[in-house]
């Protein structure tokens, strides 16, 4: 028995409706979106986030080559976090205008060049062992993370570095690309 056994849960999903410029969470809660911006490699969406104490926007990159969504939370005063990017492990459908992400429960805390946190291991297999997982996507979700902290690791823990080794630029509304 583990220590989710009383309370895991489905994998979430969550919906982003770039012609609608909404953000559906998994409790079915539509949220307006500032700002969608489709790439060849993903999409982007910035959006504040009422009603939450810890943070009060955030950004995200849905990328789907790479089975993450990459968020940057802008943390209220007192709720800081140690932690510059925040990478959930997904699957990630899109039709049209509409995305579609369903979190595998694996999430890494990346504090810039300096280390990468792999949580919710426990989530994971528990969820697998309540077949709320089929066996190929929880070794899909592992491959994932391994994947991603090697190549993090590889280049310093540098987000930007790692992504564009994949040919991927990021941009942001409140961070600057570095120098170098």
């Amino acid at each position: 028995m583990t220590a989710h056994a009383g309370t895991i849960h489905p994998p979430k999903i969550e919906t982003f409706d770039v012609a609608n410029r909404t953000n559906t969470d998994p409790k079915g809660i539509a949220r307006v979106v500032e700002e969608f911006r489709v790439e060849p490699f993903g999409l982007y969406c910035a959006r504040p986030t009422p009603g939450r104490t810890q943070f009060h926007y955030l950004e995200s990159w849905l990328l789907p080559g790479l089975g993450l969504r990459l968020t940057d939370y802008w943390f209220r005063p007192g709720h800081e976090r140690d932690q510059d990017f925040y990478l959930d492990v997904v699957s990630v459908d899109r039709d049209g205008d509409t995305w579609r992400t369903t979190d595998w429960y694996l999430d890494l805390v990346v504090r810039e060049g300096e280390r990468v946190d792999v949580v919710d291991t426990d989530e994971l297999l528990a969820a697998a062992g309540a077949g709320l997982l089929t066996p190929a996507q929880a070794e899909r979700a592992l491959e994932i993370t391994y994947a991603t902290v090697d190549g993090l690791a590889a280049h310093g823990y540098h987000v930007d570095r790692w992504l564009s080794a994949h040919g991927i630029q990021l941009s942001w509304r409140r961070r600057t690309p570095p120098i170098g």
